[in-house]
């Protein structure tokens, strides 16, 4: 029974490691790349591919909240949101934890090397961004544009995979997701920036200092600017523009939490950004669903 009961808490440690039980991370992935396939499958995209990246989001998230806390060991018990994480509490070893980041890494290239090899080739890139980003974190002013590569890349993977290259209209979109990652990821930053300062650690909410929240607007202004500009360019219907709208009541919302930098405000602030993705994602949908 001790035995037991041992196993289920170091399985609760590995599910907390990787982020499981806050499942926002996994959408703030997951909706970018769901545009893509739709646009890349013309609303109707092959299921298979897109079970591949659904699974493969979650595997590739996972592994990256993994690699995160390994490089973010020695600083996470200092942060008061960080301070309960499994690595920072010394309840998983270093090694359990490279461990099970590679086995996430090697179970998405699995499923990455069911697809062609273009899009093989760039989750190398991939890999590539979400091992490195945590490290911008110690020199790089802005690791939240950074994130929103690593966080969008699945865009010209999911255009590769369907069509075998990535077009203009991918990196169009790849760049509006990473102004929505600034925004999204500074109101998250606002949240530990008293943390931050103390140990040395770089965030956006730090390099815009007490223009934080007028970034944070500019940033969705610009990317719904992108996104509408995409509409045009494929001549999407009034259902996409008003999914665009939707969101735009969104980041209004977020104004509203996060104009006084109250931390548990910023915080809600920073999860509501799934309605964001969710309403762009249903306004393609309705527009491809019309289209017929």
């Amino acid at each position: 029974m001790l035995k037991a009961n041992a196993i289920k808490n170091q399985s609760l440690h590995f599910v907390r490691l990787m982020r499981l039980d806050k499942p926002i991370g996994i959408l703030l992935l997951l909706w970018p790349t769901l545009w893509a396939l739709l646009i890349a499958g013309d609303g109707k995209p092959d299921m298979g591919v897109v079970l591949i990246f659904v699974l493969g989001t979650v595997l590739m998230r996972s592994a990256g909240c993994v690699m995160n806390d390994i490089a973010d060991a020695k600083f996470d018990g200092l942060v008061e949101r960080t301070k309960n994480r499994p690595l920072a509490q010394k309840a998983v070893s270093k090694k359990a934890a490279c461990i099970l980041a590679l086995t996430l890494s090697l179970l998405a290239f699995g499923l990455v090397n069911l697809l062609n090899p273009l899009t093989v080739q760039l989750s190398f890139m991939a890999l590539f961004l979400a091992a490195s980003y945590p490290l911008t974190k110690r020199f790089f002013a802005m690791p939240q544009a950074y994130l929103g590569i690593a966080f969008g890349f699945g865009i010209p993977m999911a255009f590769a995979a369907l069509n075998n290259q990535v077009p203009q209209v991918a990196w169009i979109l790849l760049l509006a997701n990473v102004f929505w990652a600034v925004a999204y990821d500074t109101e998250y930053a606002m949240v530990d920036r008293e943390d931050d300062l103390k140990i040395g650690i770089q965030s956006s909410a730090i390099t815009f200092g007490r223009f934080d929240v007028l970034a944070v607007m500019l940033c969705y202004a610009l990317t719904l600017t992108i996104l509408l500009l995409v509409g045009q360019q494929l001549n999407f219907s009034i259902y996409y523009y008003l999914g665009l709208v939707l969101a735009l009541v969104v980041a209004m919302y977020h104004y509203w939490l996060i104009r006084h930098r109250d931390r548990k405000n910023c915080f809600r602030a920073f999860l509501g950004n799934n309605w964001f993705g969710f309403f762009v994602f249903a306004g393609m949908l309705a527009h491809y669903l019309n289209a017929g």
